[in-house]
């Protein structure tokens, strides 16, 4: 046993309707796991709270089973194994994988396989450049988009986990990059720390004209993370044969009934472009080709990242809430004993 441990986990206690509450969710104590042969103890020491969780609570996506009532939340962390039966994972190995929204686990590396994080590199890191985030904006980015040198990208969502990197990854390809976040704080982010040529403000700005200003000759790759309105303000700014990388659309994640789809959708024909969707667990198999890549952009300090950390387990909750409101720059993270 693991001296002064308290073991907890959140478990899904309503579907979502509309906006996520405190209520959707239930704090449980349970006993502590006892690691037996074959397997290690992990102390979780970051959670992640994603876009995606909504869907999977609500039951709406298809690509992965849905999180059932009772269930413990599903989504990434990272930890330290404590105790340890497994020789490629000595005790003080720090690990990440599917952990769900516990404090502590056991894994026989099947059950919920498990991935070392590299020395020197910060937890922190590896569950957002280096985990699913940078994954998503790698192979949605340079497999869908492909910006080429010279091209116009714009990004929406651009100064959330995926948006950031993906923007940043057409800028190293050579492209003039466009953002599209919440607030001056991120605008003046992504210009002068991450390179983009210009952001645009869509508290505070009208972003149709903004995109019609910066991009007088279109949108040569859009990376959508937002869908609803700012989606129809690209598709009416199209280049000929300009991709557009359907990544997420948490506009919509909150709206309730049918869901209106782009009124524009018909300029892709007009402009010859392509829009495509795209699951990262498709890439599974080339998830250390990514994770290379995106290693070499950051020793180069051609990649920057940021994470947004709130102090505590009980504040899991809280941090997926703060999501959805656009509260966070880049990653969305949960420091669980802080």
């Amino acid at each position: 046993m693991v001296a002064n441990s308290h073991n907890q986990q959140f478990q899904l206690a309503a579907r979502p309707q509309g906006e996520i509450k405190p209520t959707d969710f239930k704090l449980v104590d349970v006993p502590m796991p006892v690691p037996g042969a074959g397997e290690v103890l992990v102390e979780v020491q970051y959670l992640t709270a994603e876009p995606a969780m909504k869907g999977w609570m609500e039951a709406r996506v298809d690509y992965v089973a849905p999180i059932k009532i009772g269930d413990v939340m599903r989504g990434q962390g990272a930890g330290i194994v404590l105790q340890s039966d497994l020789p490629d994972y000595p005790k003080g190995t720090l690990v990440s994988g599917h952990f769900g929204w516990r404090r502590y686990l056991v894994s026989d590396d099947r059950s919920i396989p498990l991935r070392k994080i590299p020395v020197g590199v910060p937890s922190t890191t590896a569950l957002n450049v280096l985990g699913i985030t940078g994954l998503t904006a790698w192979f949605g980015m340079l497999d869908i988009g492909m910006p080429q040198p010279g091209n116009t990208v714009l990004v929406s969502g651009a100064a959330g986990a995926t948006g950031s990197v993906a923007g940043q990854l057409a800028r190293i390809a050579g492209a003039r990059v466009i953002g599209i976040a919440g607030g001056q704080e991120k605008c003046n982010w992504l210009v002068s720390e991450l390179g983009f040529e210009a952001a645009i403000d869509y508290k505070s700005e009208d972003t149709s004209a903004r995109v019609a200003q910066l991009c007088p000759d279109g949108v040569d790759v859009y990376f959508d993370n937002v869908g609803g309105e700012i989606l129809d303000v690209a598709l009416n700014n199209l280049a000929d044969r300009a991709r557009i990388v359907l990544c997420g659309g948490i506009s919509r994640y909150n709206e309730s009934g049918p869901i209106a789809g782009p009124a524009n959708y018909f300029n892709l024909v007009y402009r010859r472009a392509r829009m495509e969707g795209f699951i990262v667990l498709d890439y599974a198999s080339r998830f250390s080709e990514a994770i290379s890549g995106l290693t070499k952009h950051l020793d180069s300090g051609e990649l920057h990242h940021r994470e947004t950390v709130l102090q505590g387990f009980e504040q899991l909750p809280q941090a997926l809430m703060d999501l959805f409101r656009g509260s966070n720059m880049g990653k969305q993270l949960v420091a669980v004993n802080p």
